[in-house]
């Protein structure tokens, strides 16, 4: 049975979820039947994370990178994206879950923005849970957006070199008052973190799990949160430090 200190509950979780074009193929069908089966994991996420007392979770999606990918199956990831926001809008509501979206937004379609605004706004006053859906997303692009912001308010004469700190960098992150993640999650058994959230998850406790995305469940985001108890955090200092009264 697992024990989880309802006191030690990290404040946000985020999941770069891998395996769905494996998972299909493992079942005889297209990579995009494994995308199509991959809500149930979503829902498990939400619930488990919600019912744990996370505040914020964070999905990646759907990469800048992926827009590379075949084109029939982008269309589909995009009509899912859509799908998906509009027939669970009543249940987060009812679960008080509040939506955000993070990435270059300004890339998709009209349709699927239009859905992803009408989400966020349906959701705005919701107190529980927020669950942020990277769509069009990298670390890179983020960090370039970054730049581009710092470096403009500093041609303007609004700021100096001299007055840009780490926290300058994440006032001009895309969301700048979300915190950076205690737990990071990557399906799908690969090694890697794939661009995602790099300025946020630098003092981030890393789990690789072989479970593929369709398949993961609240058991496997417990035992996450059971192993992320039992680690020692130190950001740089020393144990005998972190056990100083």
């Amino acid at each position: 049975m697992m024990t989880i200190e309802t006191k030690n509950i990290p404040a946000h979780v985020a999941i770069i979820m891998d395996g769905n074009g494996r998972w299909a193929q493992m079942e005889g069908h297209e990579r995009t039947y494994g995308h199509q089966h991959a809500l149930t994991a979503v829902r498990e996420a939400i619930e488990g994370a919600g019912e744990q007392g996370v505040q914020y979770l964070t999905l990646y999606a759907f990469s800048t990178e992926n827009w590379n990918r075949p084109k029939e199956e982008v269309d589909i990831l995009m009509k899912l994206f859509i799908q998906a926001v509009h027939n669970e809008l009543d249940e987060l509501n009812r679960k008080n879950v509040r939506l955000l979206m993070t990435g270059r937004l300004e890339d998709l379609p009209d349709d699927c923005q239009e859905a992803m605004r009408h989400a966020m706004e349906t959701t705005a006053h919701n107190t529980g849970l927020t669950v942020i859906l990277a769509i069009s997303y990298s670390g890179r692009s983020e960090l370039t957006d970054m730049a581009r912001k710092i470096a403009q308010q500093v041609s303007q004469g609004s700021l100096t070199p001299g007055e840009i700190t780490p926290d300058t960098i994440r006032q001009h992150l895309y969301l700048p008052d979300v915190p950076d993640p205690d737990i990071l999650i990557r399906t799908g058994g690969d090694i890697r973190i794939s661009n995602f959230l790099l300025w946020e998850i630098a003092y981030s406790e890393l789990f690789f799990l072989p479970v593929l995305w369709p398949d993961f469940r609240k058991k496997d985001l417990l035992e996450v949160l059971q192993e992320f108890q039992n680690r020692e955090r130190r950001f740089g200092k020393t144990s005998a430090q972190i056990s100083q009264p």
